[in-house]
């Protein structure tokens, strides 16, 4: 399979990428805004799999040139049939203390960079191709919320939206879409959130499991926000 993973450098995407790496029938894009952080990942994935076909490409998805991406992907890939749009950056402060930089730093790194990515690659993805967008339990309708993530979880709350827009917009394309709102899992992201907290499922779980639903999820979902907690954290 053809897969483009976004957010590759640490934590879930990261573990997801590895789990990919396992199998050298894979292609595997990996995303990320640092290259030490990726060339560590390729290290690894190598030691494990020294077939492995893993490619780290240093891109912002915000504010770099698809142009340079696109024909990077064309040349290397072809097609896509896994995109994962797992990028993504928190920020916890308290409502009267987040300023508008900080609402439009989220919406830009949580929603924007993931609407750049799926606008310009659908173009190389056909029928039976899975989008899958990484969204947060933060957002998750009905969910227990917490102080000092409104920015965060309304961010997310965005990308939940948009993943079933676009659902409904590609059904005649044959291309699923669908969202899985994580909770917990034991990564930097978390700590920042809820320093201390120890959460009962480690990056390298939800990682397999993000990956294994990318590759089937998409015969039994399409639209889907579905969540994947234990905790909450």
């Amino acid at each position: 399979m053809n897969i483009v993973l976004t957010g590759a450098s640490s934590g879930i995407g990261f573990e997801a990428a590895l789990e990919f790496s396992n199998y050298k029938e894979n292609k595997i894009v990996c995303i990320a805004r640092s290259a030490d952080k990726l060339r560590k990942l390729l290290e690894i994935a190598r030691s494990i799999n020294p077939d492995c076909v893993l490619l780290p490409v240093e891109f912002d998805i915000v504010k770099d040139d698809y142009a340079v991406l696109l024909p990077f992907l064309k040349e290397k890939l072809g097609t896509v049939d896994i995109l994962i749009n797992n990028a993504g950056a928190l920020i916890n402060k308290s409502f009267l203390e987040t300023s508008k930089d900080d609402l439009y730093e989220m919406f830009e790194s949580n929603v924007l960079g993931h609407f750049n990515m799926i606008q310009n690659l659908l173009p190389l993805m056909m029928a039976g191709s899975h989008i899958v967008n990484i969204g947060s339990m933060g957002g998750f309708q009905g969910s227990v919320k917490f102080p000092g993530l409104a920015a965060y979880s309304s961010s997310k709350s965005a990308l939940h939206t948009l993943t079933e827009c676009l659902a409904a917009e590609l059904v005649e394309t044959g291309i699923k879409v669908n969202c899985l709102a994580l909770g917990s899992a034991q990564t930097e992201m978390l700590e920042l959130a809820f320093p201390g907290y120890e959460s009962p499922v480690m990056a390298f779980e939800m990682g397999k499991y993000v990956a294994d639903f990318a590759k089937t999820g998409h015969k039994f979902f399409n639209g889907k926000v579905l969540p994947v907690a234990v905790t909450t954290p």
